[in-house]
């Protein structure tokens, strides 16, 4: 089957966040930028992976694997181009929209593995699992997440870091936190405290989102 237009992609994007993930029975049509004969709207009509009820657009049961599918590529997208590139605020959400119609054919399976099969997304929304991350879960294979997401008590390695300025990443390299270097979380709770070789440190819900993990395998 031909593949859709990017903007068909945005607009299943759209409707898999504020239906499926969020409360809304639909998305408006003005909301999405579209019209009832817009092409790449009759293009998802065509498929019968979306329908419209008066004025809003409505996500099919046979439309939800394909925009799963296609919010799962943007969020990869994001944690490249915003934790490995270190391209962040509006760029980074331009260069993510523009790079995640290119993870197709299992590009986006060897992205994910790159990264070691991240739960979340930069902004702290779910990454939706693919077929390589039931499988590393099911062996045993640890995942990458930022410090914020481990429980009191969990420790990992240290896989890297997203420090938005160097003030940041200089500060956490003065504590040790260096990838590759065992972390132990501490508290969560007023502030992130954590062990790095015997040394105690605490950091602000900022500085924790910044600091990633690959989890130790139980």
């Amino acid at each position: 089957m031909e593949r859709l237009s990017q903007k068909a992609e945005e607009i299943l994007e759209s409707l898999w966040v504020m239906t499926v993930e969020g409360d809304n029975v639909g998305c408006l049509l003005s909301s999405l930028n579209v019209n009832n004969d817009s092409e790449e709207l009759l293009e998802l009509i065509q498929r019968s992976y979306v329908e419209i009820r008066g004025d809003r657009v409505c996500l099919r049961r046979e439309g939800r694997p394909e925009a799963q599918m296609t919010v799962r590529r943007h969020r990869l997208a994001e944690r490249l181009t915003m934790d490995i590139l270190g391209i962040s605020g509006d760029e980074g959400n331009e260069q993510a929209c523009e790079f995640e119609h290119l993870l197709r054919q299992g590009v986006d399976t060897k992205l994910c593995t790159l990264l070691n099969h991240p739960t979340t997304c930069p902004h702290g929304n779910p990454i939706p699992p693919g077929e390589c991350c039931i499988k590393a879960r099911q062996q045993g294979e640890p995942g990458i997440v930022a410090l914020t997401e481990l429980k009191s008590g969990e420790s990992g390695e240290i896989a890297y870091l997203s420090a938005s300025d160097d003030k940041k990443m200089q500060k956490l390299m003065s504590m040790g936190v260096l990838p590759g270097s065992q972390l132990l979380l501490v508290q969560k709770f007023p502030s992130y405290i954590f062990k790095v070789g015997h040394s105690q440190f605490a950091v602000d819900d900022t500085l924790a989102r910044e600091i990633h993990i690959r989890r130790a395998v139980k």
